[in-house]
């Protein structure tokens, strides 16, 4: 479980509510709570935005919603040293036994990507179109993710707009209405109220859900991208050796670096 997303989005909550309820005489006055509340605000920002995002992208886009959530909070770790580490074990086994002696390892191999991918060299495919098929996943898959981020860079920019828009038709009703005590206060509610509603979805919603599904898109991609060199290295006949060099320069140092100093912590447990 990500549990920094958890607790920044808890954070987040305890922040606003805390500077809403917080008083310097009184410390907390919970009935502040009642002057952000407002049903017609909740309805312009809320629906506004639903009919926005209804207009601007087709029902699947709504669907895989608690599909993403579940790559933010439980999210599938992708080690890229372990990959590395895979591809040589191949490389290696390729270079002793042939390609073919590789399938029976590829049965055990988890990652989809990773088997399909060998079982191409292994069924002896032409390396120009190996080379030409594993791009192509790659450039699908890096379309396919800009894609779903997009439905949530667009909610975070509707998000504060018909706030902006609720601002709007609150400030013409207190207009129409000044000489009225009674009406004012409500149409200075939808006024203000729509805006805060929108800035916090966008500021707190959207906008970090979008940044982590990047994250998690460049953490995935980096290793299919470590797989797709090591399988073409493989299906050229390179040296295992070269292979794990050349595919530990695709790791971020950093990365590589606390992937190293973890492996060394655990090395010295096991002595």
């Amino acid at each position: 479980m990500d549990l920094m997303s958890i607790l920044g989005w808890l954070a987040g909550i305890v922040v606003i509510l805390f500077g809403i309820v917080f008083d310097k005489e009184e410390l907390i006055v919970m009935d502040n709570l009642k002057s952000f509340w407002d049903p017609a605000s909740v309805m312009v920002v809320l629906f506004g935005l639903i009919s926005a995002l209804m207009v601007s992208f087709p029902l699947k886009n709504f669907t895989k919603i608690p599909k993403h959530l579940k790559i933010i909070l439980f999210p599938t770790k992708y080690n890229p040293k372990d990959y590395v580490d895979q591809i040589v074990e191949l490389a290696k086994e390729a270079r002793i036994n042939g390609l073919l002696s590789l399938e029976s390892k590829l049965e055990e191999t988890k990652d989809a990507f990773l088997r399909n991918s060998m079982m191409l060299v292994v069924d002896a495919v032409e390396p120009e179109k190996v080379k030409l098929l594993l791009e192509t996943e790659l450039e699908y898959l890096d379309e396919r993710h800009s894609q779903d981020r997009a439905f949530y860079d667009k909610a975070s920019a509707y998000a504060p707009a018909f706030g902006m828009i609720g601002t709007l038709m609150g400030l013409i009703n207190l207009l129409k209405n000044l000489d009225d005590p009674d009406l004012i206060a409500p149409a200075m509610a939808l006024a203000l109220v729509t805006t805060f509603y929108g800035t916090i979805l966008s500021n707190l919603i959207f906008t970090p859900i979008s940044n982590k599904l990047k994250i998690r898109h460049q953490e995935e991609y980096l290793c299919k991208m470590i797989v797709a060199e090591g399988v073409e290295s493989i299906q050229a006949g390179d040296n295992p050796r070269f292979i794990e060099e050349k595919l530990t320069q695709l790791i971020p140092s950093a990365l590589s670096k606390e992937k190293g100093e973890k492996k060394g912590k655990k090395a010295k447990k096991e002595k």
